[in-house]
């Protein structure tokens, strides 16, 4: 069965139900480790949390370690993914102990963030998706229902998500830089659903590999 994975801020509950009526399953993305300053609720997000930029416009790294401020915020993101029937979440920007946030994260601080996330979103009847994080796929795959990746060819990273193909659990990989012909064979051969895209993400390229 196809899927959609569309910006759940960004998207009506009737634009749900026409893809459902497609036959197509939907998957809401939000943002959970950075806060984006476009966002209906960015005012939710006291200064205190806000790290450094990203290197996206308009996004900070946020202080994960704060989780009585953040747990109502992305609580109430997913529970807006639910009101308009989204079958699953894709919540981006799980790695924030790996990058220049400013904030001492670390590896265990994430992983108590990520597996909140994910029973978070299992409690509301929604499927998780880990978003990247690959180095600690190991622990976080009994928590997640499959693993979306990012250039995992070009960074050599795919192999960070065998427990989920093990699990038999679906990893989808997206690719911006590498042609078909550098990865398509690689992620048939191992049973990740692969395509590249542009970086946009805003349906100028879409190339898959089945």
């Amino acid at each position: 069965m196809a899927a959609y994975d569309i910006d759940g801020f960004e998207n009506s509950a009737a634009e749900v139900a026409s893809l459902h009526a497609q036959g197509k399953r939907v998957i809401c993305y939000v943002d959970v480790g950075t806060a984006e300053s476009f966002r209906p609720d960015y005012s939710s997000f006291p200064a205190s949390v806000l790290g450094r930029s990203n290197g996206w416009p308009g996004e900070r790294w946020l202080d994960i370690r704060r989780l009585e401020v953040l747990e109502p915020i992305m609580a109430a993101r997913f529970e807006m993914c639910r009101e308009k029937g989204f079958d699953a979440v894709e919540p981006d920007n799980v790695e924030a102990y790996a990058n220049n946030s400013g904030f001492p994260l670390t590896a265990q601080e994430q992983l108590t963030f990520n597996e909140w996330l994910a029973v978070e979103v299992h409690s509301l009847g929604m499927a998780v998706l880990q978003k990247n994080d690959g180095e600690q796929s190991a622990v976080l795959e009994p928590y997640f229902d499959g693993a979306l990746t990012e250039q995992c060819n070009q960074y050599r990273e795919c192999a960070d998500f065998d427990g989920y193909l093990a699990a038999g659990k679906p990893v989808l990989n997206a690719e911006y830089r590498l042609p078909q012909k550098r990865f398509c064979a690689a992620d048939s051969a191992v049973g990740i659903m692969g395509a590249r895209y542009n970086l946009k993400l805003n349906g100028a390229r879409f190339q898959p590999c089945w």
